[in-house]
Parts: C-alpha cells; sequence; structure tokens
C-alpha cells in the first residue's frame, strides 16, 4: 500500500519544489537486466532534458533526474548535469559493473506547458510506480505534442509584452502601439529565419535592425509628436533579452554549477552583441541617408510616477511572457500577479531610497515566494511564475548598455553597467532562491508532520 506522502502527494498534484525523500520503491527493478536498468536511466534523463531545455537550474535539474532514479531502486547514482549534457552513472552494488549513460540538449524551448506535464508525469511515477516502458511512452507523448496554442498567440504574447515594456518605462500609449506592431515584425521575421536555420546570433542582429528602424523613422519624420525613439528600442531589447538566461546564470553560479553559469552567461553576452550590431548597422545606415539618429542612452526613470499604470504594466509583462512561452491558463494568473508585485515592490523599496541592486533583489525575494506559495495552487512548476514574475525587472537591458557604452569608447560607463548587471542578476537569482526557500520554510511544518522530511537540493558534481 502507498504511503501517506505519496497518496497526499498524488492528491494534490504537488509540484518540484517540494520533493520527498524517496522511500523504497514497492517493486524495484532488477538489477541485474541491463535493458530494464537502461530504459530507467533513459526516462530519468529525457525528463532531465525537458526540465533543463526549459532553463531550470543544474540543482534542481539534478534533483528531478535522481527523483526518478530512485523510484525505481537506482538510489545510488552520480549525476552531473552542464549546459547541454546530462550523465548519469549508476552504482549496482559489488558485483555488477556501474550503468553509465550520457544525454546531449540539443534544442532549447521555453515551453512552460511541456515543463508542467513532465513535472505531473514525475509525481505520477512516484505516486504509481508506473513501469518505465509506460513512462517512455508518456514521455513521448508529451515531448510530440504540439504547444498548446497557435504560433500567432506566442506572437501576440510577445508583442504585448514589448508594449507593457514600453509603458512600464514611462512610454505612453503610442510608444506602446508602435513597440507592439515593432515585436510582431521581429518574431514573425525571425521565425522564419530559424525554419531556415539560421543561427540564433544573427537573428538577434536582425530583430535589432527592425527595433531600430522605428526609432529611426520617428526621429526623422514625427519629431513634432515629442516621443522618446530610444524607448522602441528598449522594448524590443526587452523582448530579444527576455529568454535568455542572466538570472539562471548566476543562480547556477550560487549553487555551485561554474561551467554551466558561464555557459549561459556567454550565451548572453553573444545574443546581445548580436543585437547591438543590428542597432548599430541601422543608425549607421541612417547617418548614410542623412537622417535623424536617436539617442540609445536608456537610463528609464523607474519611480511611482503614475503607478497604477505600471501596476498594470508590470501584471501585463509577466502574463504576456509566460504567454509567449505557452504556459498552461491556470499559470497566467499566478504569473501576472507576481509581476505586479515585484513592480510595486521594487519601486517601493527605490522610492525609500536603495538602489536598482537592494530593489531588484526586494523584488526578486517577493517573486520566490509568491513562485513557492502560488504554484501549488495553480498545479505549475514555481520556475513559470519566478521566470514570469522577474521579467518586469528588465535585467538584460544593463547588460545590453553596458556592451553598447564599451563599443563606442565610452569604457568606464560600460564596465559601471556591466558590474551592475551582474550585481543585479546576483541580487535577482538570491532573492529568488530566498524566496522559495522562505516558502518551502513557511509549509515545513505541515509537511513534516504530514509526509517527513524534506530533501534539500544536493549540489551539482561540477
Amino acid at each position: 500500500m502507498a504511503s501517506g506522502v505519496e497518496r497526499v502527494l498524488g492528491e494534490r498534484r504537488a509540484t518540484a519544489d517540494a520533493v520527498v525523500e524517496a522511500p523504497a520503491p514497492l517493486q524495484p527493478i532488477d538489477l541485474t537486466d541491463d535493458a530494464t536498468v537502461t530504459q530507467v536511466l533513459d526516462l530519468a534523463e529525457r525528463v532531465g532534458e525537458v526540465v533543463l531545455a526549459s532553463g531550470t537550474a543544474v540543482t534542481d535539474t539534478t534533483d528531478q533526474v535522481e527523483f526518478i532514479a530512485s523510484t525505481y531502486g537506482l538510489s545510488q547514482c552520480d549525476i552531473d548535469v552542464t549546459y547541454n549534457s546530462i550523465r548519469i552513472s549508476a552504482d549496482r552494488g559489488p558485483t555488477l559493473p556501474p550503468a553509465s549513460t550520457m544525454r546531449v540538449v540539443r534544442q532549447r524551448s521555453l515551453d512552460f506547458t511541456r515543463l508542467a506535464a513532465a513535472d505531473r508525469l514525475t509525481r505520477r511515477i512516484r505516486r504509481e510506480l508506473v513501469p518505465p516502458e509506460e513512462a517512455l511512452a508518456a514521455l513521448d507523448e508529451i515531448t510530440s505534442a504540439p504547444h498548446p496554442y497557435n504560433r500567432w498567440i506566442a506572437t501576440f504574447g510577445w508583442a504585448l509584452m514589448a508594449a507593457a515594456v514600453a509603458l512600464l518605462l514611462n512610454g505612453g500609449l503610442l510608444i506602446a502601439a508602435l513597440s507592439f506592431a515593432t515585436t510582431t515584425l521581429i518574431d514573425r521575421t525571425n521565425r522564419r529565419l530559424n525554419r531556415r536555420g539560421l543561427p540564433f546570433f544573427f537573428q538577434h542582429m536582425v530583430g535589432g535592425m527592425i527595433a531600430a528602424l522605428p526609432a529611426v523613422l520617428v526621429s526623422s519624420y514625427f519629431s513634432h509628436l515629442h516621443l522618446d525613439p530610444a524607448l522602441i528600442i528598449a522594448a524590443g531589447i526587452a523582448v530579444l533579452l527576455a529568454g535568455l538566461q542572466l538570472v539562471g546564470a548566476v543562480e547556477d553560479a550560487i549553487t555551485g554549477a561554474p561551467i554551466t553559469a558561464a555557459a549561459r552567461m556567454l550565451e548572453v553576452v553573444m545574443m546581445t552583441g548580436g543585437i547591438i550590431a543590428g542597432i548599430t548597422l541601422t543608425l549607421r545606415a541612417a547617418e548614410l541617408l542623412n537622417l535623424t539618429v536617436p539617442s540609445v542612452d536608456m537610463a528609464p526613470g523607474r519611480d511611482l510616477t503614475n503607478w497604477p499604470m505600471k501596476l498594470l504594466a508590470g501584471a501585463l509583462t509577466s502574463l504576456a511572457f509566460a504567454l509567449a512561452c505557452y504556459a498552461e491558463k491556470r499559470a497566467l494568473a499566478a504569473a501576472a500577479f507576481s509581476g505586479a508585485a515585484a513592480t510595486i515592490f521594487y519601486l517601493l523599496v527605490q522610492q525609500a531610497g536603495f538602489g536598482p541592486i537592494v530593489s531588484s533583489g526586494a523584488a526578486a525575494t517577493v517573486v520566490g515566494l509568491a513562485g513557492g506559495l502560488l504554484a501549488r495552487r495553480a498545479l505549475t512548476p514555481p520556475l513559470v511564475v519566478a521566470v514570469a514574475g522577474i521579467t518586469p525587472l528588465l535585467p538584460g537591458l544593463r547588460v545590453y548598455r553596458g556592451l553598447y557604452a564599451l563599443l563606442n569608447d565610452e569604457q568606464l560607463i560600460g564596465i559601471n553597467q556591466l558590474f551592475s548587471a551582474f550585481a543585479v542578476g546576483c541580487a535577482l537569482a538570491a532573492g529568488v532562491t530566498l524566496g522559495e526557500w522562505i516558502a518551502r520554510d513557511l509549509r515545513r511544518p505541515r509537511i513534516v508532520k504530514r509526509f517527513g522530511s524534506i530533501r534539500r537540493p544536493r549540489m551539482s558534481s561540477q
């Protein structure tokens, strides 16, 4: 008979933030059967591939892989997760050689519905002890299923996010409308280029060119409207950098995964460099055509001016990001609440006299807490709520400003902005981690009383 822990977890469909210690499996596999052991390791690695491809941190991915392997009796496993690979070595006892396998993560896709489905499959495996072949078939259905929304819905999500970012940065409705149209063009163009196999660096370059073009046209022909064209570029940059793992890179560095942290940080730098190249090419072409070149020195004012609009914009930014990443409908409200909370806490802490680093950390702590508490009600992994929640804080803009300054012979400003970007990334990662810990700690008396001890995340072997 299943234990009370498993029965309650099954009824509530708890998410991956409350992994409990694995009891002895009810029907452990035959460790002498190489085929069955290979099936279990393949299942664990493929689930790990889904969560890692969605931006999950190394330690959480390791926990997920270990959770599945231990369910079938492979409790003594050495697991090594890096940026694009998962390796498992399972100890089968003193009389059998260890079983080892490796899987390379070739594609990364921000599909939060697939992430949530893989998480529910993990819970079902523990609750029902699903045979490995049946679990693999279920995972095949998850990974081969089409996106839950039409691609035009995802495009609408990215465009809505750009419009919300423009409002968040004190832009008016006209700037928001221009940002919406510009981002729609960027997304549809990059989708076509992606189908043709163009590397992401050049896709971001094209995105930067498209983002800068409306700014040039507004400066040259519609200057009488007194619009700030830099906000159009800022909104486009925020969307292009939204899926990159600046905060994830810092979180991996904090939790002891330096190899993956370095790889993710390099990805952020390279993709930002592509955006800068595209913007620079457009501005240089405008100069040759004797058009007015807008300033791109973005230092957006983040204060409590018109705070109801900014609160709404923060909620829309997070909701739109979750929608663009194919989050389940029930997760959208949780993402919007998290974004609104992050926005208002950031503005309040900054209004109290603290700088952007402390303000970002305080807002991220609220996001992590919301992710830990709301995700259980929304039946979705906390990562979805946390990643969407920090989106209105716009961590990628500082990386852009730093690299842009360096490429324009403003070394002091560039280095200052890059260090500031790293510090903000540290504050965001630390805040989210602390908030999730607080959420677990708030639930611990109830969980320990009913379920037993909680397993703490295991450090990566990197």
